[in-house]
């Protein structure tokens, strides 16, 4: 059904970027990736993704361990909190994805969100043991609705500083670096709280969520992709090639249609 139906590109470019993109990409994967790692801001992105990414892992995966070892025989409310946790995740991706579409403040986004994630971790660390249950479903549904809206602006803001490299490579490399925190964190976090408890287990993760807003801090809002969006229609020619009649681009630098006075 795929290869039937869907084509390999649309007619015409959506934006000028795109129109511009494929004069100006390597088809050369490895290339691609070398070049990567030589801009320190996808670096440092892909470093900070990687520990809020990881750091939600290890969350989800322990969570029910958590909340049952605070609150014994609540096995399904702890499925319930989970379920919470998902629900608000969800929410959190629609409304940071909007709130981007609309405002194209992929730094200032990014920081608040990953902000407002750490706030949300500490919160549930010092009030997870409170007996309030109904506390433990308001922190961790506050930390899916950031934590995993935060996901949708780390690929966003990849994409702005990385362009005119190939999405799948940045992509991919932001989604390789949470499974490697992703699995130190859950085997750590696991270890601390055998050893000395949830509340510690959890101060692991707050340690290094503060580090992730320390390098989203340094990152610099080099909107590459946006910058060409804001260039003159007139010198973005390409293989694509400009806007065909009845067509121009916005002031977003995306392709529209043009309404024509009545003669």
């Amino acid at each position: 059904m795929f290869v039937a139906v869907f084509k390999e590109k649309p007619k015409h470019p959506p934006s000028r970027a795109q129109s511009q993109k494929p004069a100006l990409t390597s088809s050369d994967a490895l290339s691609a990736i070398i070049r990567l790692f030589k801009n320190l801001n996808f670096v440092l992105l892909v470093i900070s993704y990687g520990l809020n990414a990881g750091a939600f892992y290890a969350l989800s995966t322990l969570l029910n361990r958590m909340v049952i070892l605070h609150y014994p025989g609540e096995e399904v409310n702890a499925g319930r909190i989970g379920l919470t946790m998902t629900i608000a995740g969800i929410l959190g991706t629609v409304i940071t994805g909007i709130w981007l579409d609309k405002t194209k403040t992929y730094k200032e986004t990014t920081l608040v969100v990953y902000i407002m994630t750490l706030v949300g971790m500490v919160v549930y660390t010092f009030t997870l043991n409170l007996a309030h249950l109904w506390v433990v479903f308001i922190t961790t549904g506050t930390m899916g609705f950031f934590m995993t809206g935060y996901l949708p602006l780390g690929f966003e803001f990849a994409v702005e500083l990385t362009y005119p490299e190939p999405e799948a490579v940045s992509a991919g490399l932001l989604n390789v670096c949470p499974q490697v925190f992703g699995i130190m964190f859950t085997i750590s976090q696991d270890q601390i709280i055998g050893k000395y408890g949830a509340m510690p287990a959890n101060i692991f993760l707050c340690v290094f969520l503060t580090l992730g807003v320390v390098l989203t801090a340094f990152i610099k809002a080099d909107l590459r992709r946006q910058k060409v969006n804001g260039k003159n229609p007139k010198n973005c020619s390409s293989s694509w090639g400009l806007p065909p009649d009845g067509l121009a681009w916005n002031s977003e630098g995306v392709m529209d249609r043009v309404l024509r006075p009545a003669t």
